[in-house]
């Protein structure tokens, strides 16, 4: 992959309407569940992204077809639960945490050996926090030291049903267990000690897979091993993580008015909504519906004072991803934001805590990295060199703060924006960024 490098122009305002690509989460988990469904899946909004390729990839290589109708629409040929075939070789997740996570648990209930691989970046990411439940349900796995990948997953193992007590809340870990739990005998559940998002079990809901989640915010999951997806439709919304960077350059640039269209608005994926409004930012939801068992509607953004805050943890989950663009909101208001409760920063792409604080140093802000998240003192963005460490959020973010620089800020190693966000810089300049 050729290395590609962003520099922004000053004096930007962002106005008119877009829809971002589709929301990455769904994507991934659209093709593995139609995949083992009995029937054909059509998809509509698919995210044609390095990260969910890959994950189609991974099924085709398992004996599935899959058609390209156009570059958003599928057609899934579903083999059934017991119908994937062993791949001829490693099945290479690229960069995608989601992809390995979620696909270690559906691997392990399987007949046949699999291996997963990925970039220089995900064998760098551990995976003991999956592989520690997915043993306890009778899975087999090896690994490189540290729990890192490759992946090797034992197949042919009967796995049985478990009750797992989620340490911290991931819903990569929680989505992986449930998937084991299609395959094992008896009752797998999950309590999360935090909300965590749920397309997982909206999803398998909407294959008609008997999924009950109880508790006030949905904080116990539990299903039966043994039963049977079928075909259904998936229109995908647009992915909030990537109109986060819209809603933060809108908020933090002068006369912009933005409206984005049919983002979804899962209530737990909308903390950057929150912690933006909490700021001060003037976002409202416009025609708001349900598609396809996930709440959707065009947010519509205008340019604001923010102010600084302390970011309340309970918001941290439902905006695990959106943080290094909210950091750039946060240097962007008046006074001081301090984020804490957020280690699991640290260990997504890049450590994002530590790979913002020192962009943020480069473009003349005040950041200052603490061990579970960041203290930031708002300031005039200069212009600056900040390296992304080929971290997709950490690129697109800086490309956004480019909009309140007062000269260029160049970026480096931005290649896999490709992963979540293809169209990045024709969209963003169309809406009036000054990016190339």
């Amino acid at each position: 992959m050729s290395n590609i490098t962003f520099k922004t122009k000053p004096d930007g305002k962002l106005t008119g309407r877009l829809r971002v690509p589709g929301d990455k989460s769904i994507s991934h988990r659209a093709i593995m569940l139609g995949s083992i469904a009995e029937g054909t899946t059509q998809v509509t909004g698919f995210l044609n992204g390095d990260d969910c390729i890959a994950t189609m990839n991974a099924f085709r290589a398992m004996g599935v077809e899959i058609e390209e109708n156009s570059a958003t629409e599928l057609s899934i040929h579903g083999v059934g639960m017991k119908g994937l075939k062993a791949p001829e070789k490693e099945l290479d997740m690229g960069n995608s945490g989601t992809a390995m996570r979620l696909l270690t648990g559906l691997l392990s209930g399987q007949a046949f050996d699999s291996v997963l691989v990925g970039d220089k970046s995900l064998s760098t990411r551990p995976m003991n926090r999956i592989i520690k439940p997915l043993k306890n349900m009778g899975g087999g796995f090896e690994t490189e030291e540290g729990g890192r990948p490759p992946l090797r997953i034992k197949g042919g193992r009967q796995l049985k049903g478990v009750h797992y007590d989620l340490p911290i809340a991931s819903a990569q870990v929680k989505s992986a267990i449930l998937l084991a739990g299609l395959y094992a005998e008896g009752e797998t559940s999950v309590t999360e000690p935090g909300i965590t998002r749920d397309h997982t079990e909206r999803m398998l809901r909407g294959f008609g897979y008997d999924v009950k989640t109880t508790g006030d915010r949905g904080q116990h999951i539990s299903l039966q091993g043994g039963g049977k997806l079928t075909a259904s439709r998936i229109d995908v919304p647009a992915d909030i993580s990537s109109a986060a960077f819209f809603m933060v350059g809108a908020s933090i640039a002068e006369g912009s008015d933005l409206t984005l269209e049919h983002v979804g608005i899962n209530p737990t994926r909308t903390g950057v909504i929150d912690i933006l409004k909490l700021m001060g930012a003037d976002i409202t939801l416009e025609n708001q519906q349900e598609v396809g068992g996930e709440p959707v509607a065009d947010i519509r953004i205008r340019s604001a004072q923010l102010k600084g805050i302390n970011i309340p943890e309970e918001l941290v989950p439902l905006a695990i991803d959106e943080f290094p663009v909210i950091f750039i909101a946060a240097a962007c208001a008046t006074g001081e934001t301090v984020l804490t409760g957020a280690e699991e920063l640290r260990v997504k792409e890049s450590d994002r805590i530590q790979v913002m604080a020192d962009g943020l140093n480069n473009c003349g802000i005040d950041a200052r990295a603490t061990a579970d998240g960041i203290i930031i003192k708002a300031g005039q963005l200069t212009a600056g060199t900040v390296d992304s460490h080929g971290d997709h959020r950490i690129a697109m973010a800086f490309s956004i703060a480019g909009l309140r620089a007062n000269g260029s800020i160049s970026i480096n190693d931005c290649a896999n924006v490709n992963t979540s966000f293809p169209d990045f810089v024709d969209l963003a300049s169309g809406a009036g960024l000054g990016i190339s």
